[in-house]
This record gives C-alpha cells, structure tokens and sequence, in this order.
C-alpha cells in the first residue's frame, strides 16, 4: 500500500503543478485580453502619431524648406552680435531669447523672440542677417502629432495621464504577451517564430497575426516605451529622483566655478534645447556687481574654447542676476553639454557633460534619443517606424481575434482561473507593477472595485462578462 502511495505521488505532484501551471496561464490571458481591450485604440493612436513624428527632420525640412535652408551659402558667416544686430534692424522692437547657431552651412539660424510680447520662433540667414520667415512651433504640421502623442490633442493634465497609462499598460501587455507566447508543448517554428498562413481568415491564423510579430518586435516595444517614459508627468519625476537619490544623474562635480547654487530655479525654467540629464539643475546666479553684460561673440567664444559642439543654443539671461545658458543640440547624445555663464564675468559656473552623468542618467538618456529616433540617424527612425507599425498590426488583430471567439451577447474574455491562489498571486505581482508605475496600480484597484461593487451585482453585467 505504501509502496502504491510513493509510485503515485510523482504523477499526483505533476498533475498539480500543470493546474497550477493552467491557472497561471488562464490568469495572466485574462488581464492581458482585458488590457488589450480597454487600450489598443490608444496604443494604435500612439503608434500612428509616434510614426509621423519620427520623421520630423524629413517633414519639416520640406514643408519649410524656404524657411529653413538658405537660398546661397555666403563666403563667411555673421557673428552672433551681427546677426541679432541685423535681425533687429529688420523687425524694430524684437527681444531675443534664445539662438541657435547650426552645424549645417545650409542652415538658417533658428531664433526664439519676442515680437510686442507674443513670443513666436524666427529664422534668419546667417549669411546675410535676412529674416527668411517665422512660425508658431505649437502649430506646425509635426506639432500636431506630437500634441496627439503625449495629449490626443487636448488640453489639460488628464489626457497626458491617460497617454501614460497607454504607455504603462503597453509595457505591460508586452511583458505578459511573452509569456503567452512561450511554447507550453514540442516547440515548432510555425505559430511561434513564423506565422501559420494557411488558413486565412480562421482564428488561428489572426492568433499568429497577432502573436508571432509581437514576438518580433517586442525588445524593440519595451526600449521604446522606456525610452519616452522619462518624459511622462506621473513616472517621470520618479526616474529623475531615482537617478539623483544614487548620484547617477547630476554629479556634484559638475559646479566648476562656485558650489552648488540654492537656487530654486531649474535649468529648463530658463532655458531652451536641454539634455534630460540636466533639466532639473538648478541655475546659478551672476555674481553681483556686474555692470556690462558680456556680448553673444564673447559666449560663441566661450562655447568654443569649451569645446561644445554645433548646432548648439544660447539662452540669453532674462534679468540682471540671470546666466548665459549654453546647451549642445547635438542628435548625438554623448555631445551634450549644459553651461551656465556669468552674465558680466563670462566665467563657467556649470559646465555638465555626457561623461559627467552617472550609469542611469546615461541609459536614459540615450533611452530617450532611441525613442526620439536621433540615437543613429535614418536607420534608427525606420527601427522606430517597424516598431509602430507592427504594434498596430498586433492591436489591430487582436481585435478580428476577439470578435472571432466571442459568443453572442458576451464579452468573450477568458474565464477566470478556478485556483484563487494562482489568481491572488498574479495580483500580488500586478501591484509591485503598480507600485512602480502608480497609474498602473490606481487602474487595478479601480478595476477591482467596479468588478466588487458594480460587475457582480448587476447580473445583466456580470452575464456579459462571463466567459
């Protein structure tokens, strides 16, 4: 008898661990199908505006091209002092914020101003000092996409809240998409590496529609989702306070000329064109006592003998305790350089570089030119491009994929798991998620109160939902 127990103790140890195993799968299924639905349609609008965007250089490059390329490359540039000169001889009355000196000879020189108190971007022939036109930057063809990207086009904090949950959401339907994907059986390169096409239209082939180039560009989805993630309102702020909390953003090195400042003022509150890393720096003040304010060919200078490379910008101070800021605008993100310059002395109060920055400050911040599609020119941008267009393949199918397994009058989602333990467990995963990705875990515990207080007493409701 004893001897029967210990010859089925293997088989009964199995066959709990493929239910616990079932469970499991059945589990993560009903989350990733429940994410997929309520965020798909946010996630192809990401995608299809993230599309256009990348190619920003490309667009607008043509769309303005008589503003933005000079109609003959001179014999010698104007300096900065000539060219401001020049530029307000032309339009009287003009305050100049920021310049932008170029690195292409063809470039003109990209200026942010100030015309009666409306602010608005100049360019100007570097050549001749003629002003070749201005824009409203928030209204340009491009503009629109980015507005759709990070706002769906509305104003206010809820809908970037609602692009970033997106963004959370996808990296989630990424992470446990791969775990739906891995083969459970004898693996076989049909309908795991390369999609079943023999039978069009069936369920199985929008499943390897579905899974199979999600597979593919999946690392590629997860750097890209990282990528723009610093920049969201939610997350953000806890990478920025995560890489300065371990002294891998801001190096306390990086004040050259005095301490580090107490001001409260941030770079990018006066400032144009800064690298992420160095957004948050605070800004020194010019020493007091100055009388004359060095000029723009002093602070060229100055970026030259610093070494900072073109195109680069000059912020001009906007009081009389304010600073020269000096930022590289380089694609390349290794050339970054973030200055601040005494307004009078023109001495070097912070002088922050790519090198300077610690091993995460790094990683974001060539994350973040990987997202942009600036890390590595034209092919970078067509790996962005595959990634977006392939995610709204996938969503896209999945759509055909629901509509296909769902019963009449029902949701169609994958019933929940008998094993409650499998189920909590899970959970319990999805709140560290939360954890690390608040709105994630605000988006959870809404879902389990409408599911506690609403879904299950409503029976019309809780019948539709059923699998």
């Amino acid at each position: 008898m004893g001897l029967e127990l210990e010859r089925s103790t293997p088989g009964t140890n199995r066959s709990k661990g493929r239910s616990v195993m079932s469970a499991l799968y059945q589990s993560v299924w009903r989350w990733h199908f429940y994410a997929g639905i309520i965020f798909a349609p946010f996630l192809i609008i990401l995608a299809l505006s993230g599309s256009v965007y990348l190619f920003k250089p490309q667009i607008e490059g043509q769309l303005y091209k008589d503003m933005l390329t000079v109609r003959e490359v001179g014999a010698e540039k104007l300096s900065p002092d000539e060219l401001a000169a020049a530029v307000r001889k032309e339009s009287p009355g003009l305050a100049i914020g920021s310049i932008t000196m170029p690195d292409n000879p063809r470039s003109t020189v990209k200026m942010s101003v100030s015309q009666d108190g409306v602010p608005t971007t100049m360019y100007a022939d570097p050549y001749t000092g003629r002003i070749t036109g201005t824009i409203d930057t928030e209204k340009t063809f491009t503009e629109l996409f980015k507005k759709l990207h990070s706002q769906l086009l509305l104003s206010g904090t809820l809908p970037n809240r609602i692009v970033e949950l997106a963004a959370c959401w996808g990296l989630v339907l990424t992470i446990t998409g791969l775990y739906l994907w891995w083969p459970r059986g004898k693996f076989t390169i049909w309908g795991t590496i390369l999609p079943r096409l023999g039978k069009r239209g069936s369920r199985q082939f929008w499943r390897d529609l579905h899974a199979v180039p999600a597979f593919w560009i999946s690392l590629l989805l997860i750097a890209i989702i990282m990528g723009g993630l610093p920049w969201s309102g939610v997350v953000g702020p806890q990478i920025d306070k995560l890489a300065n909390s371990t002294n891998t953003n801001t190096p306390p090195y990086a004040y050259t000329f005095t301490g580090a400042p107490e001001s409260i003022t941030r770079a990018k509150d006066v400032a144009d064109n800064l690298p992420w890393a160095t957004e948050n720096l605070p800004v020194p003040a010019s020493a007091a006592g100055g009388y004359m304010q060095i000029s723009l060919n002093e602070v060229a200078g100055i970026a030259d003998r610093q070494g900072v490379s073109r195109p680069y910008t000059i912020t001009l101070p906007q009081s009389d305790k304010g600073v020269f800021t000096l930022s590289s605008d380089k694609d390349n993100p290794t050339y970054n350089a973030t200055l601040h310059i005494d307004q009078y002395s023109g001495a070097v109060l912070t002088d922050v570089r790519f090198a300077d920055y610690g091993i995460l400050a790094k990683l974001i911040t060539i994350g973040i030119a990987f997202h942009e599609g600036k890390l590595f020119g034209l092919a970078n941008q067509l790996l962005g491009l595959l990634a977006c267009l392939g995610l709204i393949l996938i969503s896209a199918g999945s759509y055909v994929m629901w509509r296909k397994r769902a019963p009449a009058r029902k949701l169609g989602a994958p019933g929940k798991p008998r094993d409650r333990k499998v189920s909590i467990g899970l959970l319990v995963i999805m709140g560290v998620l939360g954890v690390l990705m608040p709105l994630v875990g605000l988006s959870i515990l809404i879902v389990l109160v409408v599911d506690l207080l609403i879904i299950r007493r409503v029976p019309a409701l809780s019948s539709w939902f059923s699998a």
